[in-house]
């Protein structure tokens, strides 16, 4: 059996290994997977389901110290972080099981006109068919648990391709479910042996549903390539903005602000990367970020005291400090940071103004970098902060509520939070990007809700 080694992106230790299927065993789990959707005797019934999801949220309580762990080190999220990302894990088991015990379908109104005379009418849910999720690597464990406990709830077969970078989690949560009673051929963790084989999976026609957290290069490739009739949801990322009006409480704000950006080191979907602060107090805003990020320990993932841990690879390192530098070179002033603590890491950086074309303003960095635009007309930095093809979620500072209200009409983010930072969620609000963002909503109800079919019985009878 052919596999691979996963390592630290810390330091690049061997952690663990994980096998790596052949175009003969990802045929076998999507005929499998597609014999158990389509055997409706077969199916797992839902206290059943609900049974293996409470199992599942016990095992991961008993192991949580252990995951995080892992966690910490494939991921190289802060262990910290990586605590809370279980404790998010074992939530989000626990709304997956809310939904199947308060969503079971509805009435439809009839005998109402002549038409709809002696009949009434009701739906119910059904699985959509097999579910294949690919996920990415910044949360290991959680993002796993948002793609596949969502499929058990709903009843679905589901195969789940982790990122090659962060696989133990993926697996490890698979197996979380097998010993909490779910049979292996219902979820199967799979590491394709070459691209190409990753697209045959996706796009084969079996698959009901395609669920995908990644780059939008890839996301928007495989959904082109998608079989007739296969549904989707796509999460890409952004380029986070933040509008900080000339009233806001700058001790409250600005520690959020830098969580929210240099947070497992900026690589977070809605990461905080573009500040627009009234030019009154953006100076202080800048400077004052960066003491904050200065202040953060960098470095090992595991230690229980690091703020800010690895990016994922080396490569990334590097473009993140080449884009730092380019603005740099453009125009933009290094208030902070600016190079790399080691091979694996890179300082909370803060830059102020660079140029909106510089790559730090026009697309994602995906590190820990926090940029800060001075405006004086606040419907101009809304127009900027709109400029680019990317939509997620964006945030306001200000202690007037006519403001905050402005900026929730007219910032183009799905989500607009107001006093806290572009990264806030919670597992069963919905959350979606717009754009080139994404496609779909995610959080887990909504996710349940992707992975079923509502179907509807119409009953007539003359003693209506």
């Amino acid at each position: 059996m052919k596999t691979i080694d996963v390592t630290a992106p810390y330091d690049g230790a061997r952690i663990g290994e994980v096998p790596v299927s052949t175009g003969p065993e990802v045929e076998a789990a999507l005929r499998t997977a597609h014999a158990l959707y389509r055997d409706r005797d077969g199916w797992i019934p839902t206290p059943r389901r609900i049974e293996i999801l409470r199992n599942a949220a016990q095992l991961i309580r008993e192991r949580r110290d252990e995951l995080a762990l892992q966690s910490a080190r494939e991921g190289g999220k802060p262990l910290p972080d990586s605590r809370i990302e279980l404790d998010r894990a074992v939530d989000g088991i626990e709304v997956c099981i809310e939904v199947l015990r308060t969503e079971t379908g509805g009435v439809i109104p009839m005998n109402i006109n002549p038409a709809s005379a002696g009949r009434v009418a009701f739906t119910q849910y059904e699985p959509i068919g097999v579910v294949v999720a690919v996920s990415a690597f910044n949360h290991p464990f959680n993002l796993i648990v948002h793609q596949v406990a969502p499929a058990v709830a709903a009843g679905c077969p589901v195969i789940v391709k982790p990122a090659s970078a962060t696989p133990l989690s993926c697996f490890a949560f698979v197996d979380i479910l097998h010993q909490a009673g779910l049979p292996k051929d219902w979820c199967r963790a799979m590491v394709p042996d070459s691209r190409d084989l990753g697209t045959t999976l996706v796009t084969d026609g079996r698959v009901a549903f395609f669920s995908f957290i990644g780059s939008a290069q890839v996301g928007w490739t495989l959904r082109s390539k998608l079989a007739p009739g296969t549904r989707c949801a796509l999460e890409h990322g952004g380029a986070a903005p933040v509008i900080v009006a000339a009233d806001a409480d700058l001790d409250d704000a600005l520690p959020r602000l830098a969580k929210g950006g240099f947070y497992h080191a900026g690589q977070v979907c809605v990461s905080v990367q573009r500040v627009f602060a009234d030019a009154g107090i953006a100076d202080e805003v800048a400077a004052r970020l960066g003491v904050l990020g200065d202040a953060m320990k960098v470095g090992d993932p595991g230690e229980p005291d690091t703020e800010v841990g690895p990016l994922i690879n080396h490569r990334e390192v590097d473009r993140v400090h080449q884009w730092v530098s380019e603005a740099v070179d453009a125009g933009a002033r290094l208030v902070s940071g600016g190079e790399k603590v080691s091979d694996s890491c890179y300082k909370p950086t803060v830059l102020f103004d660079p140029p909106g074309d510089a790559l730090v303003s026009a697309r994602e960095i995906f590190g820990p970098v926090i940029c800060v635009y001075p405006y004086t007309d606040m419907d101009e930095a809304i127009s900027r902060a709109n400029a680019l093809p990317v939509s997620f979620q964006a945030a306001v500072f200000t202690r007037n509520l006519d403001t905050a209200l402005r900026c929730f009409r007219r910032l183009d983010g799905t989500a607009v939070m107001v006093n806290d930072h572009t990264a806030f969620r919670v597992d069963w609000m919905p959350f979606a990007g717009a754009r080139e963002s994404g496609h779909g909503v995610g959080g887990i109800p909504h996710t349940i809700h992707d992975m079923r079919t509502e179907k509807m019985m119409v009953l007539r009878s003359d003693e209506l």
